[in-house]
């Protein structure tokens, strides 16, 4: 039997989820908002738009998507590859950036009936280890939403330090 870490278990549900993804497919415009420094206790947020354009691969079992944006740090470009693995009915979501490449630890997770999806991924930010979560919510707004969250305390709290709010173009 397969286990998951006390922040994954309440997502846990055997269900066949390739089709979860397809609200996303199509052209975005997206409001991001960050904070500016994560983990630090500071409040301080910027914001800026960007674009994303995502399509399906391997007839549901995967998909991708193209975000672009200039923040007030720089251009920002990034590539996410979102594959399905059907026995465990979860998906993994890889994040890349032309800087850094493809990062090699996935967040993992799954929908629940709600229409909200928990990808979880333990690594280090700054020497910590930490429990990164992306949040997906299908139906928000006049779109969806994507979050980004960090626990330094195993997914006891979590800080939401970005957000991203998409609507059609």
């Amino acid at each position: 039997m397969l286990r998951y870490p006390r922040y994954m278990e309440a997502r846990v549900q055997l269900r066949d989820g390739r089709h979860d993804f397809d609200f996303l497919f199509g052209n975005w415009n997206v409001r991001n908002r960050r904070l500016t420094a994560p983990l630090s206790g500071a409040q301080e947020w910027y914001e800026f738009d960007g674009t994303s354009v995502a399509r399906p691969l391997w007839s549901g079992k995967g998909n991708m998507d193209e975000f672009s944006a200039q923040s007030p740090l720089g251009h920002l470009e990034g590539f996410t590859l979102r594959c399905y693995d059907v026995e465990s009915a979860r998906w993994s979501l890889y994040w890349a950036t032309p800087g850094s490449g493809l990062g090699t630890l996935p967040n993992v997770g799954s929908f629940g009936d709600d229409g909200i999806g928990d990808f979880f991924c333990e690594e280090a930010i700054g020497g910590k280890s930490i429990v990164s979560r992306y949040r997906w919510t299908k139906d928000y707004r006049n779109g969806c939403r994507w979050e980004q969250a960090f626990s330094a305390d195993a997914g006891t709290t979590w800080e939401t330090n970005w957000t991203m709010d998409f609507t059609r173009r």
